[in-house]
């Protein structure tokens, strides 16, 4: 089986062995330098695209090669595709390979994600209606995008006080935890989530202060003192009763 063990939630670097290579067209035993390809490994620190949420870049290191990962990706069966082009040397199939996640990007991608529960939290506050759910995102490491349920343009003022509230949150400097729980017991403490979904029997909860609960597969900051200051920068339509809101984070 060449399903990945994501090790990532904890630390930004492991090492694991290479369990497949392909290149742009074809699976193979080795990447030379200036190929582009995927590397598939047993075990990962690189969180794939998924969840709205942009996969990690960095690199892999092999005994006789560099590897630059662009890009992580989720295939079926739980498979991890480190996708990127070898900077130098060569990595072979079957090799021992040390992982190492761009730590500043994903710091920055975690904010960004963080900022977005505060955001929706926010939304339902401002806007006084616990139905608006979120109805897609887009988070990076340098800004976040997120679809929600609503029926309408929002005001200047109701922009202005969503905004507002987020930066108390954050300026709350609340911790942010993660813990493990069934779906039904996520419903009975009030957490937010797309219960359409397929969840596991068993899911993450996210909690920030007493402002946010949501489940989420992260990963996500310690805490909201950690985000800096929210910038809404346009709302607007993404399609029939569904607004979008794209925003920043400043440091």
């Amino acid at each position: 089986s060449v399903t990945t063990e994501f090790t990532g939630y904890d630390h930004l670097e492991d090492t694991s062995k290479v369990t497949v290579l392909t290149t742009e067209t074809e699976i193979a035993e080795s990447l030379m330098e200036g190929q582009k390809g995927t590397i598939f490994v047993e075990k990962t620190p690189f969180y794939a695209t998924m969840g709205g949420q942009e996969g990690d870049c960095g690199i892999i290191k092999g005994a006789n090669g560099v590897f630059e990962v662009e890009d992580t990706i989720k295939l079926r069966g739980g498979k991890y595709g480190h996708v990127g082009v070898m900077k130098s040397g060569m990595i072979s199939n079957g090799e021992k390979v040390t992982l190492q996640v761009n730590e500043e990007a994903r710091k920055n991608i975690e904010k960004n994600h963080s900022a977005t529960h505060l955001l929706q939290a926010a939304l339902r506050k401002v806007l006084n209606d616990n139905t608006i759910s979120q109805r897609g995102s887009n988070i990076t490491a340098e800004r976040l995008r997120f679809d929600f349920s609503f029926g309408r343009k929002l005001t200047k003022e109701e922009l202005q006080q969503v905004e507002d509230l987020v930066n108390q949150w954050i300026q709350a400097k609340a911790p942010i935890t993660c813990e493990e729980m069934t779906v039904d017991e996520a419903k009975e403490q009030g957490a937010v989530g797309l219960f359409g979904d397929k969840y596991g029997e068993r899911v993450k909860v996210y909690t920030m202060g007493t402002f946010s609960k949501e489940i989420c597969g992260g990963p996500h900051a310690g805490n909201t003192g950690e985000l800096g200051h929210f910038k809404i920068k346009k709302e607007e339509a993404s399609s029939s009763g569904v607004r979008r809101i794209k925003a920043v984070l400043e440091y």
